[in-house]
């Protein structure tokens, strides 16, 4: 738990990044065997690219870092539920667990819509831990969300 929050906090310094470049405030950092291989936060906006979440970003730079698409045994700390696509994504690159702060009600891919981290039908499965650091998480959001309105 203790390493769980000291990698969220990572995550979060790199959602603080997106709010600063008007972007949707989420970050995400891929960790392995106790090294930060990838970070990564939203831009969507800044690189016009449906793509660009924070998840597909640091796991991107993770692939390249380490010089391979499959990530085994790393772990996945993000501030917001992943949705759908990033699932996909980090299922895809053999993650071993992904550690999320706030649930996303309208696009979690991991409890909140759909439970695709641990489906049995795919051919690879992630632990998931939920809650780590979630006030930040959410609060960060929100304050996002307010000020566009």
């Amino acid at each position: 738990m203790m390493d769980d929050s000291k990698y969220m906090e990572l995550a979060l310094e790199e959602a603080k990044k997106a709010y600063d470049l008007d972007e949707v405030p989420i970050g995400a950092v891929v960790v392995l065997d106790g090294e930060v291989v990838g970070r990564g936060h939203n831009e969507k906006e800044t690189r016009q690219d449906a793509t660009a979440h924070a998840e597909i970003l640091a796991l991107r730079q993770a692939m390249e870092k380490l010089g391979a698409w499959r990530l085994t045994g790393a772990v996945l700390y993000v501030t917001i539920e992943p949705c759908v696509m990033c699932v996909g994504a980090l299922i895809q690159s053999r993650l071993a667990r992904i550690v999320f702060g706030a649930r996303d009600s309208k696009f979690g891919g991991v409890v909140s819509l759909h439970h695709l981290a641990d489906d049995a039908r795919h051919n690879h499965r992630m632990e998931y831990t939920e809650g780590i650091l979630a006030d930040e998480a959410r609060k960060l959001m929100q304050d996002f969300f307010k000020a566009k309105r």
